[in-house]
């Protein structure tokens, strides 16, 4: 079992950061491999051309173990945005024209699909949750299977919903994905790192995955997963790195027409990144040696007695069952004023977010008891008689960062 690893991290006693969908605080150990990171580059005599290759070598293996995967396959990119145009430029459609997504997908996994739809005339399914809440999520995962039709080419969602941590059944969608011949494509961002992934299991196609929420990484650094699908493709940029033999510098004015094998292709520019590389690495190594299904049962465990609490007090949080322990929503179903609870979160220094009709509440190993019990009491502190109408409409937003 996993103890709180909040010594590791530069986490205040009073500050009570749930919020690591937003972003994840780095390790101490982290940040000095950043600032040695940073003062090799005042010494550019000191990087070599083993510089540029090793470390992201090192990290496509550490990703490549995290997710049970070939390291071939992994791609080395700056952003979650970034990924998905590469698949999106290197789908092949024919006769089927449609895209199943969720309701209220992260933008990052939308805006390229409504782009090509747009241009190729394709049709967005957006599967929409239930009404009911105590069957959202399994009518939500049913409806994502019924979507899945004839007429579908992909289908491309998170393992959790970003959202309020909703747990999509990737194993039962892949299924009905493959039964039609359908692509599976993967926004990892959420849950790679703090919620198990198998890709011997999960058989996607393609995984985006930002490093700087689960993963414990920088932001500026993303990490890919393309499958056989993608071979062939055409990668967004065409830069020196990523063709055949360029280890060699003296020989780069030869134009090389071939790409380096398996996903090497779809790197980004400038992937060697001095800076983001190492740091990336050693988190990913840090996961590995916690590991993952220690992270997702310590994230359970903390935050069982609070979960309880507030159902108690009115509030609507799905069942273990039907969400993820390290990302959870909480609906305040108009039992608490929520000018009062926003200014509970500020005076205790209560970090959350406010994610479409939820609270987002995202613990992670640096968090410990003491900062959920302070979150029941603001929720304490803000309750209000049931049967008195609550407003929602004023809450402040900019408190909650995206």
């Amino acid at each position: 079992m996993l103890n709180c690893q909040k010594d590791q991290f530069s986490i205040p006693d009073n500050i009570h950061y749930l919020n690591g969908a937003y972003f994840s605080p780095l390790m101490k150990k982290l940040e000095l491999i950043g600032h040695q990171a940073v003062s090799r580059k005042a010494r550019p005599f000191d990087i070599g051309i083993d510089h540029f290759y090793e470390p992201i070598k090192q990290l496509k293996n550490s990703f490549a173990q995290l997710i049970n995967s070939d390291a071939s396959r992994i791609a080395i990119i700056p952003s979650v945005s970034y990924g998905i145009a590469t698949v999106t430029k290197n789908i092949e459609f024919g006769d089927q024209k449609k895209i199943v997504m969720c309701e209220e997908q992260f933008p990052s996994n939308y805006y390229s699909w409504k782009k090509l739809a747009d241009e190729k005339g394709l049709t967005i399914e957006m599967v929409k949750a239930s009404s009911n809440f105590e069957q959202r999520s399994i009518d939500w995962n049913k409806n994502i299977l019924d979507a899945i039709d004839k007429e579908t080419k992909v289908v491309t969602l998170g393992n959790v919903h970003w959202a309020d941590g909703t747990y999509f059944d990737l194993k039962a969608i892949r299924q009905k994905a493959t039964e039609v011949n359908a692509l599976l494509i993967i926004d990892g961002t959420q849950s790679i790192g703090a919620l198990p992934f198998d890709m011997q299991e999960i058989q996607a196609d393609a995984v985006i995955c930002a490093a700087y929420k689960w993963l414990l990484g920088p932001y500026g650094s993303a990490l890919a997963y393309y499958g056989t699908y993608f071979d062939n493709g055409e990668p967004i940029e065409e830069n020196w790195i990523n063709r055949l033999e360029s280890e060699n510098f003296k020989n780069l004015v030869n134009y090389q027409a071939a790409y380096q094998a398996g996903a090497e292709r779809f790197g980004v520019g400038q992937k060697s990144n001095f800076i983001n590389t190492p740091i990336v690495h050693a988190a990913i190594e840090q996961l590995l040696e916690w590991g993952v299904d220690n992270v997702q049962q310590y994230c359970k465990q903390l935050s069982q007695n609070t979960v309880y609490q507030l159902k108690e007090m009115g509030c609507l949080i799905d069942n273990e069952a039907q969400r993820s322990g390290h990302l959870f929503g909480i609906r305040t179903n108009n039992r608490f004023d929520m000018d009062k609870l926003l200014t509970a979160f500020q005076k205790h220094h209560v970090y959350v977010s406010r994610r479409g009709n939820a609270i987002r509440v995202a613990p992670n190993v640096y968090n410990d008891e003491r900062n959920f019990e302070v979150l029941l009491e603001c929720f304490k502190l803000a309750r209000k008689r049931i049967g008195t109408r609550i407003c929602t409409d004023n809450l402040n937003t900019d408190t909650f960062p995206v």
